[in-house]
């Protein structure tokens, strides 16, 4: 893992050290995810060899390539999940695009003000709103947090 990387994900898990803050962000971050792309998948920038561009394609390609940056497996990882909230904004109501946004972020922001008593990664840097989605899909594959090195 690089440098850069295990840095982001230090401080991303400094900021989030109680394990229920930790578990409803499990909840949270996929539907702040899913409703991100949604939302930003209903700005028409136009069209290119027939195919509508979105401003949720423009965000993908540059998040993905940032993940890439950091770490190929994770990168795929994110790129398969993020792809799916495409087709799953397609058929979802606006209103269930609105509820994840709302419950997504309400109970990231009660973790923190209810267990964590710390403000959000993210108040600190925003990049580390990307970093989140990383974060969890790093420790549920066991990238991260790094093995304590063998003694012998």
């Amino acid at each position: 893992m690089n440098a850069r990387l295990s840095k982001l994900l230090s401080t991303y898990a400094d900021y989030h050290r109680h394990p229920l803050n930790r578990a409803v962000h499990k909840i949270g971050i996929p539907l702040i995810v899913f409703h991100v792309v949604a939302m930003l998948d209903w700005v028409l920038l136009g069209h290119v060899a027939g195919f509508e561009v979105t401003l949720a394609h423009l965000a993908f390609v540059g998040v993905i390539g940032w993940y890439f940056t950091l770490h190929a497996r994770l990168a795929c990882l994110m790129a398969v999940w993020y792809g799916l909230c495409f087709p799953l904004g397609w058929y979802a109501p606006w209103s269930v695009i609105y509820g994840a946004a709302i419950i997504g972020w309400g109970i990231q922001f009660v973790g923190h003000i209810v267990w964590e008593k710390r403000s959000p990664a993210l108040f600190t840097n925003l990049l580390q709103a990307l970093v989140g989605p990383l974060y969890f899909a790093a420790v549920a594959t066991k990238i991260w947090p790094p093995r304590p090195a063998a003694k012998g």
